[in-house]
């Protein structure tokens, strides 16, 4: 049974009339038509479908709806600003940390979710944080670097 449900969508208000079980991921892509978040294993290990909710980077394979009523959730579309890239974004461009691209979306946005939480990261606290984003591309380091990049001008006061 369907139900409208209220949430913040990339600093807009939404409200869908849907299930509450139906999994984010899917009101994402198909309903909303906002395709960065990635389908990759469905069972939240890959981080592909990875958004952040409130502060905190959470896998939208795993949430239903019922989980982001009345939360604010962020895409890899609402991290640019008046038509300008997020300095994580710029800094993966930058640093070439992404070839495919499929993971890219969920990289960012975990990373934004471990900057949130840590705005001064060491080496080893983006790797931990960044363990659970699988890429087969083996831009590992080059997204540590591009992370690191961003976190310092994030600190400057850079949006």
């Amino acid at each position: 049974m369907k139900q409208t449900l209220e949430f913040i969508l990339n600093g807009k208000p939404a409200r869908l009339n849907v299930d509450p079980q139906r999994k984010l991921l899917w009101v994402l892509r198909e309903d909303l038509g906002l395709t960065g978040s990635k389908y990759g294993c469905g069972e939240g290990l890959c981080g592909a479908c990875t958004v952040v909710v409130g502060r905190k980077a959470a896998r939208s394979c795993l949430l239903t709806m019922q989980d982001v009523a009345g939360q604010h959730v962020r895409t890899i579309e609402g991290l640019e600003s008046k038509g300008k890239l997020h300095p994580l974004q710029r800094a993966f461009v930058e640093h070439d940390a992404l070839q495919c691209g499929y993971c890219t979306p969920g990289m960012i946005m975990n990373a934004y979710g471990l900057l949130l939480e840590t705005p001064r990261p060491t080496r080893r606290q983006i790797i931990e944080g960044m363990e659970g984003n699988l890429c087969r591309c083996a831009a590992h380091q080059r997204i540590v670097a591009a992370i690191r990049t961003a976190a310092r001008r994030m600190q400057g006061g850079e949006r």
